[in-house]
Parts: structure tokens; C-alpha cells; sequence
């Protein structure tokens, strides 16, 4: 079901390793509306995509055809606004078909879309991120699916562009349009001649980056970065072309996991996109679980947070455990590195139950590279192996102190940043590779084709006193394999001191089982709890007893009551925490952790 991995190494005079695969790309669509076409005329009745709101409501489905005909009425009406890359699409609200169709549609007539994080509207109290993103782009239109929701995001933002809003439900929002109304508009020969035009370098969309030190930024994603990008991932994962792939997946299509990984992995095999509206979050995990038991995707999509919660979900759900294990045929995650307590569940889970280890596998990359960079297809033998470069992709790897730097160049990688010239040349060095700021490890240097593991954000490591060296990424995923139930994510700190120290954002729910308290109780009588703090400082006492210094383990933790923030770019809609906006932002936490008031942390027995 997987290609094999045939890896080209060469060994430069500065002591860099370029890395390529052995295998070049296939040739690659001239642009993501070819798929489309291609699909509507071949199996015109084929569901593409499907969505529900409850698990007691039926699914809506779209088919191919259905969806290209909305696809070139929708297009030309943002022909008729005089849309461009200088007017583009700006989508506010969560995933569904109404997104998904007006996204193809901008993408068909050659205007680039921007899916903008729904937290930017819904979740943050001042919207100045929103306010830099609008700014920025200057958009000629502005969905969103409920005006009255988005109503204080959107006057908040008035002021700053001159774009029709057009809203799924217009009511709430007075010069709001309806998308039903604009989903009508006839279609054009313009339609056709804007659809021809569109070349590998035309501007597919603009994503931002999470902007936890600064504004953030909009990367440039071209039709090349996009196509190119599956045409490698069908050459890695060569069962994708044995017939169409159906999912189940709530990524957002905010980042370029969801909405360019997944997404275009469906459309490009021709296959049916099931959009989640649960996420791994208190309170929406139940309808993801609803949704699971509903339709059991070919390949399962997730952040290791999710894996975390489906684990304790298929322990209590016989039926959905066999369901599960039997019809997936590859789990994947990314966005983080998977726990290996959780890649342990799931192979021993998976065996128990099918009599196999179903594959779990990742990938790595950015938003600047569309985003495959490499692909783990193969079955590795622990967690964090995230596989080699894809099929056109080269890496670099640069001795930096005692770690590997790595830097890409190929296809899928951007040409740069929106209107931010001085940023787009220096994000990218001499030979043209991008420069990711990530760290790097062979999984055994003699055998490139064995993979590589992630060995953390450059900027992330640091220094103790001591001169010892903190692999901040290595030890976060240890770290919350050790602590767990208690850790949902653990922010590394010890910046000029002599020892480590955990700032841990806990799993509220594991961590009111253990106090066994009811749920009204306060947040704080939970962490505080005798059973926490001894479940805590047992697991900092077992990542203590794995032996390797004071770089494998933390002193003292404390847990925060307070979520990670939004606005303070602390966390993305896909749960990944910013270690460095966390640092920055808390620093009366880190003076409560670093403090001689041992109430305000526990310590490693």
C-alpha cells in the first residue's frame, strides 16, 4: 500500500547533507479545478462532500457535478466584483460545503482564498489579528455562515475594507448578501476564460501563518504547490490509486493540514469528504464520535489530542473499536508529535482487536510547504518518525551546535509572503532552500531511507546554566506520555536557570476524574486535589527514573487553571501550543513556578 523509500544522500564540504528522493515527481495538474472537472464529468453523481450539524440530523451531500455547477455560478459573480489577487476571498467562519464551494470556486477563476481561523471572530476580544489579516489583504468579498454570530468581528473590521459580506444566513447584519442569492448568479463565458487561464503559478490561496510574533503573515500558496504536493502523495501512498478515499475530518481549513493535506487528498482521488462539526474539544468530541460511528473514513485524520480522546472512546465502545480498526486502513497524524504512550494504545488496541497493527503514520511540513515536505510511508517502529522527502522535495541539513537545521526546496514550497518582500527574503538562503527553523535526527545516519524524527524548533532549545542543552521538542512529547492523564500539553521553561521546570496545561476532565470531584467544582479545588498533585509528581518521577541527565527531566511543575490563549497566540484551532507566546505571555505563572511557595508547584520526589 506504500511505495518504498529510496533516498539519495550526499554529503557537502560545509557539512551539510542535501536529502532527495531516488524517485522523481510525476507530472502534475495544471490546477486544483482540473481534479474537479475531471471528477464532475467522470462520476457526476459521486458524493464529494457531506455535512451534518447533530448527530440526530441526516447528511447533506453535494455531488460532483452539483458542486461544479455552484463552483462556476459562484465564479462568476467574484468576476463581476472585479476580484484579483489584490480583492481576494475572505472566508471567516468554520468548515462546510458552502466554504469548501465558494473556496474552489475563488481558486477556479483564478482569485486566491483565505480561510481565516473562526477564533479570530468568534473567540478573540479585540480582533486586532483579524484587523492585521483584513488590512493586509484588502479582500473584495467576505463570507461568513451566520451574520448575526460574526456581527461584532465584522463591524469591528468595517472600517478596514470596502468587500460585499455575504453570509449563509444574512439576517443580523444589514448590508450582508445572501450566498444563496450569490450562489444563482448565471454562469458567463468569463467563467470558462478565467478557468483557462489559470497556470501552476497562478495564486491559489493566501494562509496565514499563527503570527505568535507579530502580525501574522500570508504565505502564498500556488496552484504548483498545491498539485505538486498531491502528485508526490499518490506516488507515496500508491493504494490513494486504487480508488476514491473517504474521510471523516474536522481540520480547519485555516491551516494547510486540513484545508491542503486533506481536503485536496479527497478531490484529487475523487472521493467524499465527510466534514466533522465535533472537534477534540470538551463538549464537541461526543458529535465527532456520533459522526465516527456513522462513517468509518479510509484513513483517519488527527492531532495527538485527538488520538487521546478516541483512545479512551474505543476502550468503552466494543462495536466502534471493531468498526474502527477493521475499515481504517492508515492513521495518521500530525500537527504535533504523537505521545508514544498513545502510539502504544492504538498498535495494542488495533491487534487485540483485528489481529494486526493497523499503520500509523506522519507526514512534516509547513504552510510554506503546501504542506507535505516528507512522508512516513513505511511503518516505523516508534513515534515521531516523520519519513522521508517526498517525490521533487529536497532537504538540507546544516549542522547548527549539536542539532541538524533543515531547510527545503522543491515545488511545494512558496514563493514567499504577501506584500512582505524584506520577510520573503529572509526566510529563504543562497541555494533558494526555505528556511524552516526546525531541527532534525536520523533515525540511523547510515540509513537515510529509515526516516527522520523531528528534533524541535531551533528557536525553541535553550541553554541551562550548566551548558546543557534543552531539546524542548523531544522532551514536551516525553514529558506528556510521563504525566499522562494529567498533561493535555506541557510548555518547557528553564531559560537561564540551572534545571528544567514544566508549566503543564491540564486535561481538566482526566484531572477531575482523579479528585473525583463533581463537575461544578472549581477548577482550581481540581488541580490542587491530593490525587492530582501525587499523579503529577509520579510522573515527573518516572520521566526522572528513564536516566539521561538533567535534559530529560523536570524538577518542579505547576498547573495552569487558565486555557491558552488566543489572542495571545498561545494556541492554533488544532491544539498546538506555542511554546515561546506561552513563555512570553505568563510570566506571573513562571514566577510562581520558579518561586520558594512549593503550594504553587509540585516537585519531582
Amino acid at each position: 500500500m506504500f511505495a518504498p523509500a529510496r533516498i539519495a544522500a550526499e554529503r557537502k564540504p560545509d557539512g551539510s547533507i542535501w536529502l532527495k528522493s531516488a524517485t522523481p515527481i510525476d507530472d502534475y495538474a495544471r490546477c486544483v479545478g482540473d481534479w474537479l472537472e475531471q471528477w464532475a464529468r467522470d462520476t457526476p453523481d459521486a458524493i464529494f462532500l457531506a455535512e451534518r450539524a447533530s448527530a440526530d440530523k441526516p447528511w447533506t451531500k453535494l455531488a460532483y457535478a452539483e458542486t461544479l455547477k455552484k463552483v462556476r455560478s459562484l465564479g462568476a459573480w467574484l468576476l463581476a466584483q472585479d476580484m484579483s489577487a489584490h480583492r481576494p476571498l475572505a472566508i471567516l467562519s468554520d468548515n462546510s460545503i458552502d466554504h469548501a464551494v465558494f473556496m474552489l470556486a475563488a481558486m477556479h477563476v483564478g482569485v486566491p482564498s483565505t480561510s481565516i481561523s473562526p477564533a479570530y471572530s468568534l473567540v478573540s476580544k479585540d480582533f486586532d489579528k483579524l484587523k492585521s489579516m483584513i488590512t493586509l489583504l484588502e479582500p473584495g468579498a467576505i463570507y461568513v455562515a451566520n451574520a448575526k454570530q460574526f456581527a461584532p468581528a465584522l463591524n469591528a473590521i468595517a472600517p478596514l475594507h470596502s468587500a460585499r459580506v455575504i453570509a449563509g444566513d444574512p439576517s443580523g447584519y444589514d448590508s450582508a448578501i445572501s450566498f444563496a442569492d450569490v450562489a444563482s448568479t448565471p454562469e458567463t463565458p468569463a467563467t470558462a476564460k478565467a478557468f483557462a487561464g489559470i497556470g501552476h503559478d497562478t495564486i491559489a490561496k493566501f494562509l496565514f501563518t499563527s503570527g505568535s510574533t507579530g502580525s501574522p503573515k500570508a504565505v502564498i500558496n500556488t496552484q504548483r504547490m498545491l498539485t505538486s504536493n498531491q502528485a508526490a502523495k499518490l506516488q507515496c501512498w500508491t493504494f490513494l490509486n486504487e480508488g476514491p478515499l473517504t474521510t471523516l475530518d474536522w481540520l480547519p481549513w485555516s491551516h494547510t493540514f486540513g484545508a491542503n493535506h486533506n481536503f485536496n487528498c479527497v478531490l484529487r482521488t475523487g472521493g467524499t469528504l465527510h466534514i466533522d462539526s465535533g472537534k477534540p474539544a470538551p463538549g464537541l468530541f461526543a458529535l465527532s464520535l456520533a459522526n465516527l460511528r456513522d462513517v468509518i473514513p479510509d484513513v483517519y485524520f488527527n492531532v495527538p489530542r485527538g488520538y487521546d480522546m478516541l483512545i479512551a472512546a474505543l476502550r468503552d465502545d466494543d462495536d466502534l473499536r471493531k468498526r474502527f480498526f477493521s475499515g481504517v486502513r492508515v492513521m495518521f497524524y500530525a500537527g504535533a508529535a504523537l505521545p508514544q504512550n498513545l502510539w502504544e494504545a492504538l498498535e495494542k488496541m488495533s491487534i487485540a482487536t483485528v489481529g494486526h497493527a493497523v499503520p500509523i503514520v506522519s507526514s512534516w511540513g509547513s504552510t510554506e510547504t503546501a504542506p507535505l515536505a516528507t512522508d512516513c510511508h513505511f511503518q516505523a517502529e516508534r513515534s515521531g518518525n516523520i519519513g522521508v522527502p517526498i517525490p521533487g522535495t529536497e532537504l538540507k541539513l546544516l549542522p547548527s551546535g549539536d542539532k541538524l537545521e533543515v531547510r527545503v526546496r522543491g515545488p511545494n514550497v512558496t514563493p514567499g509572503y504577501w506584500k512582505a518582500p524584506e520577510q520573503t527574503k529572509k526566510a529563504f538562503d543562497e541555494d533558494g532552500f526555505y528556511l524552516m527553523g526546525d531541527a532534525m535526527i536520523f533515525a540511523d545516519p547510515k540509513r537515510p531511507e529509515l526516516g527522520l524524527f523531528f528534533d524541535g524548533r531551533v528557536s525553541e532549545d535553550f541553554k541551562l546554566t550548566t551548558g546543557t542543552w534543552i531539546s524542548v521538542g523531544t522532551l514536551r512529547v516525553a514529558a506528556i506520555a510521563a504525566l499522562a492523564p494529567v498533561a493535555q500539553d506541557i510548555v518547557v521553561a528553564g531559560h537561564d536557570g540551572d534545571e528544567v521546570r514544566f508549566l503543564v496545561i491540564p486535561n481538566i476532565a482526566a484531572c477531575r476524574a482523579l479528585a473525583k470531584l463533581p463537575e461544578n467544582a472549581p477548577v482550581d479545588d481540581v488541580l490542587n486535589s491530593d490525587a492530582v498533585r501525587a499523579a503529577t509528581a509520579a510522573g515527573l518521577a518516572k520521566l526522572k527514573a528513564g536516566g539521561g541527565g538533567s535534559s530529560t527531566f523536570a524538577t518542579r511543575a505547576r498547573l495552569m487553571s487558565e486555557p491558552p490563549s488566543v489572542d495571545g497566540g498561545e494556541i492554533t484551532d488544532k491544539g498546538y501550543i506555542n511554546q515561546r507566546a506561552v513563555l512570553s505571555r505568563r510570566a506571573g505563572e513562571l514566577a510562581k513556578l520558579n518561586g520558594n511557595d512549593n503550594k504553587n508547584w509540585i516537585g519531582c520526589p
